[in-house]
């Protein structure tokens, strides 16, 4: 018989992520939840397998595979009952370096990525003041010389503690003296190692959930000019791509998600007897779960259309970001239900209930919150008027 899975082709990656993932159990988790601990030993095994090098080409030492296999090696993550956040950026991170970056800059850095030697983890966009209005971002980077002089401050900078390269957006020409609004900004590719304690300073931000993310202060620090992606003032349209497939992924891991939910929700509904009966034999507990089945399906056909559009060459803004809502409220409903069913039992730490549904929440907000995606699709889609910014 013919499947019609998205993504049955990857079976064998699932199968080996899922061996990896199975050497880490949720008494693993809750034990990193407990202590705001980074998975090390997790990220380590993914990469020992390569899964981590997934996308970076053979000739640097990756598996050379598409965004749609590192879509489907995080939704496994996300199945198995972990959680990808520690890890993503090495895969989404790739696509503004890969299609923008110079040969010397993938030379010196892919092949230590690929093998796990170098961390490119940080994704060095958002701002206090400016949040998702990327355009209104205050960090600078002027020229100096044979360097770049960088000043400013950046905030929900996941993994920066635990990275040693960060793709960062800078600043290098005034916004009123740019013809368009779009221009002015650029990005590099910048050597935390060397930086910190040397211009650069990383705070910790604790969080509701176990996720390392950090507030970084540039003050007067000096990156070589090397250091650029691509064209100064280009950097806009380059971090988009990134932004497509950071969108593609993190949606990926919202559908496996969902699916861990639902599986969860399923396995105790059949098992629990109340009332001497299962209580997945009353329609109040299964039709919140089928309801939920069903759009997890819808969104899990969305994501891989974007990630196989992406793999195609294309920029699918629409598509990235429709697939990021849909399955996060996909597995935002999933997670409902799941709790709902568990009742009481929900709660206690020994389910993994309420870790996985804290770290569901997160996705209705971040990389990007719901609100502005249905803004996007508004103006872009339905040719409606701009309802924010300039």
């Amino acid at each position: 018989m013919t499947s019609f899975h998205p993504t049955a082709d990857y079976r064998d990656i699932r199968e080996g992520v899922a061996a990896v993932c199975a050497e880490f159990p949720g008494s693993y988790w809750r034990d990193l939840d407990a202590r705001r601990a980074y998975p090390t030993d997790f990220v380590e095994a993914l990469m020992k397998g390569g899964y981590l090098g997934a996308m970076i080409p053979e000739e640097y030492g990756g598996l050379g595979l598409s965004l749609t296999a590192g879509a489907v090696i995080l939704e496994e993550i996300h199945r198995s009952g972990g959680n990808a956040a520690a890890c993503h950026a090495q895969m989404y991170t790739m696509g503004t370096v890969l299609r923008h970056g110079s040969d010397a800059q993938k030379q010196m850095y892919l092949p230590g990525i690929a093998d796990g030697s170098i961390r490119l983890q940080a994704f060095g966009v958002t701002e206090p003041t400016s949040g998702t209005d990327t355009l209104g971002l205050k960090t600078t980077a002027k020229r100096d010389g044979d360097d770049y002089v960088v000043n400013g401050q950046k905030i929900w900078i996941s993994r920066a503690e635990h990275s040693d390269l960060m793709v960062l957006l800078a600043r290098t020409t005034p916004r009123d003296q740019c013809e368009k609004k779009t221009d002015g900004l650029s990005v590099f590719l910048i050597d935390l190692r060397e930086l910190r304690g040397n211009g650069v300073e990383i705070r910790p931000i604790r969080t509701m959930i176990n996720h390392a993310t950090t507030e970084i202060f540039f003050e007067n620090a000096r990156i070589p000019a090397s250091s650029l992606v691509g064209e100064e003032g280009q950097g806009f349209r380059y971090i988009l791509s990134g932004m497509n497939s950071e969108r593609i992924l993190i949606a990926a891991e919202c559908i496996g998600d969902a699916k861990w939910f639902l599986e969860k929700a399923s396995d105790y509904a059949r098992e629990r007897v109340v009332f001497g009966k299962p209580i997945g034999a009353n329609q109040g507990v299964q039709f919140p779960l089928a309801r939920a089945h069903a759009h997890m399906m819808a969104a899990e056909a969305i994501v891989y259309r974007a990630a196989a559009m992406y793999d195609a060459g294309e920029n699918p803004g629409v598509e990235a970001n429709t697939a990021k809502m849909l399955a996060a409220d996909a597995s935002w409903e999933a997670a409902e239900a799941c709790l709902q069913t568990h009742g009481g039992f929900g709660f206690a730490e020994e389910y993994d209930v309420e870790r996985k549904f804290r770290e569901a929440r997160l996705y209705q907000v971040a990389p990007i919150s719901t609100n502005l995606i249905l803004c996007f699709i508004a103006e872009r889609v339905l040719g409606l008027p701009k309802s924010y910014g300039a």
